[in-house]
Order: structure tokens, then C-alpha cells, then sequence
């Protein structure tokens, strides 16, 4: 079976290398998109972005105990509490589809249940203040309001879908629970993963609108508000850590970096190579987007879930994508189902969700968001 699927994929990359016409204006440029799209994300986001929460999720794995994580999003665990924290996590953290996988590996792997992990990686990416706020100031307060209630709603709704399909994960996380030892989280503990938050949050502060609100003071101070969280995690990490669990801690985040960094930059290539950057041109003509993504039909509303779903969005980018979107005659309805598949799912965030809970997971997720998402673009569309 290995030396057949070797065959196979040495056929495959020999028949893309023989008949793709690589001397056709589309085809080279949609290549150097795919290359300059990985080149931006790996200057905006991998250090700011992508490093941090790699060792946050390496300190989860060495300083939260299996106990800790389920006693919160376990499946023994109130239901109420797992969901209500899972759903609101993304007001806290505002980070891409990509940036939030290493933390949700890491509380899924200390046995997280499988419906609040799922509602922890779909809320985190997709309802982050800023983003709301500039959703309701850029493309209008009915947007941004159905955006927010959306997130929320989808992550839970999403979350107790995956549970009861796939019950019996949740059943050995019950055996898991059982028979861990509780523990507390002692004050320093919570202030280190409190700094190395900060470091997350503050470097990765987007430039407001406006000039003159909290949210440009912020990012006015945003470096020394960083450097400072940084400063602190350094300090923290010799109060709450012994030299062996230093150690631990960079291994475990050596860990994660190498399960999902190689998958990132292959989905983001790919992305690129198909739908290529904003502003400019994949294999798939943006003209073709543009003109099946108008009015509020059934047809328009499902085709923006799927590209949403795919395309990878950086943080906010979203939002002047579909400003120029919607003044090319997108409706509202395909508009939200954008917004609230886009953001949360891309293809490089599906490769590392399926290297942690598996294809035949990851493909029911990914179906419930695409589902929904065009559910509630329907309804946004027709009625309000």
C-alpha cells in the first residue's frame, strides 16, 4: 500500500510538471501569488502572530494539567462553562484562522472535549472586537451586529453538532477526566499565560479608523505594550518554570511548530495559487467571484461560504475585501455568509485541524460552518 501511494504521488507531481502551461501569463503569475502571498504572511503574522501562541500552546502542554483543562472544556464539564468561555474567546484573542491552531491543539490534546475545542477555534478568529467594530462602521451596523450574534451562536451551535455526531470521543474524554488529579492555578501561572497573551494581543493590534479612541491608543503604544508583556513572560517564566520545564516548554513548542508551520505555508501557497492575494489575480479569475456572488440568491450565498471557507484571510483584511465586493454589486446575504465562513476556516487552518482531530472530523466541521454560514446569509439576505 506505501510503495503504491508513492507511485501515485510521484504520477501526480510528474503529470502537473508535464501538462501544467507554465509559459501562460495566468498560470506564472498565479505562481508568484501563491509565493508573495506566503511571503506576506510570514512577515505580518509569524512572528507576531503565529510564534507566540506556538508557546502558549507549549506552555499548555507543560504547565496546565490534563485535570485543568478538562475541569472547563472536558466533556464531565458544565456545559454552560465549556461552551460560554469557548464561544467568547475570540473578543479576547484577535488572531487569524491560523494563529489560534497551535492553542487549540494544545487544549485539545490535554483533553479538551471535542465540542468546546471546536467552538474555541471557530469563535477565535471570527469574533474579535475590532473586527465587529470595523465591520459595523465600514459595511454598516446590520453586518456588523448579525456578525457578531452569528460567531457567537455558530461556535456553540457548531460545537454541541460535532459532540453528539462524534460521541464517542467525548465518552474517553469522560474516562480521561475520571482519572486525572485536580489541581488549582496559582496566581503566577495565571499571570505568565496572562503576559504571553499580551505579547499575542498587543503585537498583533491593528491600526484603528479613527484617530482619538482607546483602540489608537493602543495601537499608538502598541510595541512598548508588547515588549513590556514580553519582558514580563521572561521574568514569569523563572518564578513559575524550573530549568526542566524551561526545557519542556521549548520542546513542547518545537512540537507544535513543526506538526502545523510545514502545513500553514502549503495551504497558504495554495491559496494563493488559486485565489491569489486581495487586489490581485489566482488561476480563478476575481471577475468570475465577483459575478457569482451578486444579488441574494441561494446560489450566490452558498458560492461565498465555499470561497470563504477556503480563500485564507489575515486579520481584518476581510472587511475591504468585501467593501469593494459589495460596491461591485455583492449582496448583503453572501456578504455575512462570507464574513462568518471567512474568517474562521481557510484552507492552510483545515490541513492542521485534520493533522490534530483527523479528515473525517474536520470534514463534518467544515461542512456545519459552509451549512450555516449560507443558513444565515439566506436569512440576512431575504428578510432583514
Amino acid at each position: 500500500m506505501k510503495e503504491r501511494n508513492k507511485f501515485i504521488l510521484l504520477a501526480a507531481v510528474f503529470a502537473v510538471l508535464y501538462f501544467t502551461p507554465f509559459q501562460s501569463v495566468r498560470i506564472s503569475s498565479a505562481i508568484l501569488e501563491s509565493f508573495y502571498l506566503l511571503n506576506d504572511y510570514v512577515r505580518e503574522h509569524t512572528l507576531t502572530c503565529l510564534i507566540p501562541a506556538l508557546f502558549i500552546a507549549g506552555a499548555i502542554s507543560v504547565m496546565v494539567s490534563q485535570a485543568s483543562v478538562i475541569r472547563y472544556f472536558g466533556a464531565d464539564a458544565k456545559r454552560i462553562v465549556a461552551y460560554g468561555v469557548a464561544s467568547v474567546s475570540g473578543s479576547i484573542l484577535a488572531v487569524c484562522s491560523c494563529t489560534i491552531l497551535p492553542l487549540f491543539a494544545g487544549i485539545y490534546k490535554r483533553g479538551a472535549g471535542l465540542g468546546p475545542a471546536i467552538a474555541f477555534v471557530y469563535s477565535g478568529p471570527a469574533i474579535n472586537i475590532l473586527a465587529i467594530v470595523l465591520t459595523a462602521r465600514i459595511l454598516g451596523w446590520q453586518l456588523g451586529l448579525a456578525r457578531a450574534v452569528g460567531a457567537v451562536l455558530f461556535s456553540v451551535v457548531i460545537g454541541v453538532i460535532m459532540a453528539l455526531i462524534f460521541r464517542e470521543d467525548e465518552r474517553e474524554a469522560q474516562q480521561i477526566g475520571r482519572l486525572s488529579d485536580k489541581d488549582g492555578s496559582p496566581a503566577p501561572t495565571i499571570l505568565f499565560f496572562t503576559a504571553m497573551t499580551g505579547v499575542l494581543i498587543f503585537a498583533t493590534w491593528a491600526k484603528p479608523s479613527e484617530e482619538g479612541t482607546l483602540f489608537a491608543l493602543i495601537y499608538h503604544y502598541k510595541w512598548f505594550l508588547a515588549l513590556l508583556s514580553l519582558v514580563s513572560v521572561i521574568g514569569l517564566s523563572f518564578v513559575v518554570l524550573d530549568a526542566e520545564k524551561r526545557r519542556l516548554w521549548v520542546m513542547e513548542t518545537w512540537e507544535y511548530a513543526k506538526q502545523i508551520i510545514p502545513l500553514l505555508f502549503i495551504g497558504v501557497l495554495a491559496a494563493g495559487l488559486l485565489l491569489g492575494r486581495p487586489g490581485h489575480e489566482g488561476i480563478i479569475p476575481s471577475e468570475w467571484v465577483e459575478r457569482l456572488v451578486g444579488g441574494n440568491g441561494f446560489g450566490a450565498t452558498f458560492f461565498a461560504s465555499v470561497v470563504g471557507a477556503f480563500m485564507y484571510f489575515a486579520t481584518l483584511t476581510e472587511i475591504p475585501i468585501l467593501q469593494g465586493l459589495l460596491g461591485s454589486g455583492m449582496g448583503k446575504g453572501p456578504a455575512l455568509a462570507l464574513l462568518l465562513a471567512g474568517p474562521a476556516l481557510s484552507l492552510p487552518s483545515m490541513l492542521v485541524i485534520r493533522s490534530v482531530i483527523g479528515w473525517k472530523k474536520t470534514i463534518v466541521y467544515v461542512s456545519l460552518v459552509i451549512i450555516m454560514s449560507t443558513m444565515a446569509g439566506m436569512i440576512f439576505g431575504q428578510y432583514l
